[in-house]
């Protein structure tokens, strides 16, 4: 039996119980939004650690930021927030930020420049996996007191040199930017940690919601802030369920147990528009699906095994069959819609050239192991792997766990090939660029687990230096092409094979209104919902 097959009949098993077990209702009640997603991926809620996609759900409904995003028009970038201004020195190197008066955090107390200061410092200091969107711009536990400081009811931060004004700002909307209540953490502090433990499972935000309870790979559930600048969310609360399976998320829906199901499979998705009270909402995200090759494998680091592998993937086969309608085939870093993406999508399966290419390398009779997180699609595409690299001699085992699991061995550097997703944390560039393309210090001592090309032993073959380039580049047509070059020479080059853009497809009831998953942001917004 398959590590899929021995999957799906474990996962037979528990739809049955997953489904008897549970209440029957004709519908939710009005002002409670339920959501049925994989949350698995969870590993923390503290804004300055968490990097993954649910929780950046759950952050981006918890914490005010600086500056954030109006969920109902996102195309409008960037607006005030926590900051109800700023202005930009004439070197382009400080920002000063005026707080918004009047703003509390759940706890009651006021949202002040120094809880700003607080947090942003805090989030340096920690150095937690999320910390090089801040670090980037020469901060660091030694300068922070000077160039991140509060004076009255301002917050100003001195970059190390003059960037894009757009691109820090954008990175301030990361989960990483989020203004944490500075008076509650440090109560809250054990052993000089900032209140890192504590804030793992607990929240000390200003947003829409508050955190009743996480439980892990069970639920989420958020109340209502009354208090909240924007006014009270209509969903006083909401309950974001893990539901594995589509099959479960399905049945939920069409039984009216959850309002919106997040993770329906082609099939699903076809057999729930036969229903009535439903409706499908499609949005193009930044999300990449991807395999990566560790380069810590002797094999895999030849240039030859890495093309290789780029034609053993039947990217079409995969598109067009039980990943139709939900993913696009995309070969690039940089996600259609951003500032330098291209549409060169230069592979295909092609067994023969790759025996060739392999063969060239010296290599035969290779056995990898990949990581793959458990869930549907994911596991598909091994499966998809195993039979497609099998056809050049290559044998392919599947490690299967949750989401914390084997993210927590790919950033260990213990897989010879990852299989999983990434999704922007800010609307540039430089988001994508700056973690497959960059990598300054590829030692293990380093650390750099937030930078995707270190996690894979790669130092990127001078990349690294195109990449400070680019972020640099004012002029916005230059900065394009360069992006446009650097992505051709990682085609080519990189030990990542990018294979599909998540078109995500909620399936929602039809009364529910305003739900959006944060399109390019790939963060989701409930305090615009009414039902």
């Amino acid at each position: 039996m398959t590590a899929f097959a021995k999957f799906m009949s474990g996962a037979a098993l528990g739809l049955a119980l997953s489904v008897t077990g549970l209440p029957g209702y004709a519908e939710t009640p009005a002002n409670m939004l339920v959501i049925a997603n994989r949350i698995d991926d969870i590993t923390t809620l503290d804004p300055a650690e968490s990097f993954e996609f649910a929780g950046s759900d759950v952050s981006r409904n918890i914490y005010g930021k600086l500056i954030n995003f109006d969920p109902l028009n996102l195309d409008a970038g960037y607006q005030p927030d926590l900051a109800e201004s700023w202005d930009v020195s004439e070197d382009g190197r400080t920002i000063t930020f005026t707080m918004r008066d009047g703003v509390k955090f759940h706890s009651g107390n006021p949202v002040t420049a120094e809880d700003a200061e607080f947090s942003l410092r805090r989030a340096v200091i920690l150095n937690k996996t999320p910390a090089f969107i801040l670090t980037q711009f020469g901060f660091s536990p030694e300068n922070v007191e000077q160039t991140i400081r509060a004076e009255g009811n301002k917050l100003i931060i001195t970059t190390d040199k003059r960037y894009a004004t757009s691109f820090v700002l954008n990175c301030l909307t990361a989960t990483i930017g989020g203004i944490v209540d500075k008076k509650l953490v440090m109560e809250n502090e054990v052993d000089g940690d900032l209140g890192n433990t504590w804030l793992k499972t607990n929240a000390a935000g200003s947003g829409a919601y508050s955190l009743v309870s996480w439980k892990p790979n069970e639920s989420v559930t958020l109340k209502s802030n009354p208090d909240f600048y924007l006014g009270a969310p209509a969903m006083e609360r909401v309950i974001v369920r893990h539901i594995l399976e589509s099959a479960t998320q399905r049945l939920l829906l069409e039984r009216g147990d959850i309002d919106i199901a997040r993770n329906l499979n082609p099939e699903d998705v076809a057999g729930v528009l036969e229903e009535d009270g439903i409706k499908i909402s499609a949005e193009l995200k930044g999300r990449l699906m991807y395999a990566s090759l560790g380069q810590q494998n002797p094999d895999l680091a030849k240039p030859q095994v890495r093309q290789a592998i780029k034609y053993l993937i039947d990217y079409e086969g995969m598109q067009d069959s039980f990943l139709k309608g939900q993913y696009t085939i995309h070969q690039n870093f940089l996600p259609l819609t951003y500032l330098g993406s291209v549409e060169e999508n230069p592979f295909s399966l092609n067994v023969e050239k790759a025996k060739a290419l392999l063969a060239e390398a010296g290599v035969d009779g290779l056995e990898l192991t990949a990581g793959v997180r458990e869930a549907q699609e994911r596991l598909e595409i091994a499966q998809s792997l195993q039979n497609t690299f099998a056809q050049a001699g290559i044998k392919l085992n599947l490690t299967v766990g949750t989401g914390k699991q084997i993210l927590g061995m790919y950033r260990a550097r213990e897989l010879d090939v990852y299989i999983g997703a990434w999704g922007p944390d800010y609307p540039d560039p430089q988001t994508n660029a700056g973690t497959f393309a960059y990598n300054p210090d590829n030692s293990k001592e380093a650390g750099l687990t937030g930078l995707l090309a270190w996690r894979n032993s790669w130092d990127t073959a001078g990349l690294t230096e195109k990449v400070d380039a680019a972020v640099i580049e004012n002029d916005r047509e230059k900065r394009a092409q360069m992006y446009h070059e650097i992505q051709a020479e990682f085609r080519e080059t990189s030990p990542f094979a990018i294979m599909f853009q998540k078109i995500e497809q909620s399936a929602l009831r039809d009364n529910v209104t305003n739900f959006s998953t944060g399109q390019a942001i790939t963060a989701a917004s409930y305090w615009q919902v009414t039902k």
